[in-house]
């Protein structure tokens, strides 16, 4: 059964066109490591909430934008086979690929799909 990790981020929105490099760069590596696909989302109607909202969640700032993305997998058997491969492949090292937005505050997910139409 297809599986999904999500991720929530807040990117300084001056670094848009950084995030998309960097999103786009690692999105081949995970291509090649058998993701089923990579999408990356720039926030531009996400509201403050007043108990709990996507921009509460990472503690975005004034300054930064909120992004959500999600890559889907073959399974979760699948992901886990592959994501520790994956995270040693030099072109994800930060040295190479930097995170554009502080990578502390991002939050992310495993999720199995219960419906898909």
């Amino acid at each position: 059964m297809t599986y999904v990790d999500g991720f929530v981020v807040a990117v300084p929105t001056l670094n848009k066109e950084a995030y998309i490099k960097h999103a786009s760069e690692a999105a081949e590596v995970f291509k090649e490591y058998g993701a089923l696909s990579v999408v990356e989302c720039w926030g531009n109607d996400v509201p403050d909430g007043d108990i709990t909202s996507f921009p509460m969640a990472v503690k975005c700032e004034p300054n930064e934008t909120v992004c959500f993305s999600w890559i889907t997998w073959p399974s979760k058997a699948f992901r886990d086979e592959n994501m520790s491969k994956l995270m040693q492949d030099p072109r994800l090292h930060p040295d190479n690929n930097p995170m554009p937005f502080d990578g502390k505050r991002m939050i992310f997910g495993g999720f199995e799909i219960v419906v898909e139409k």
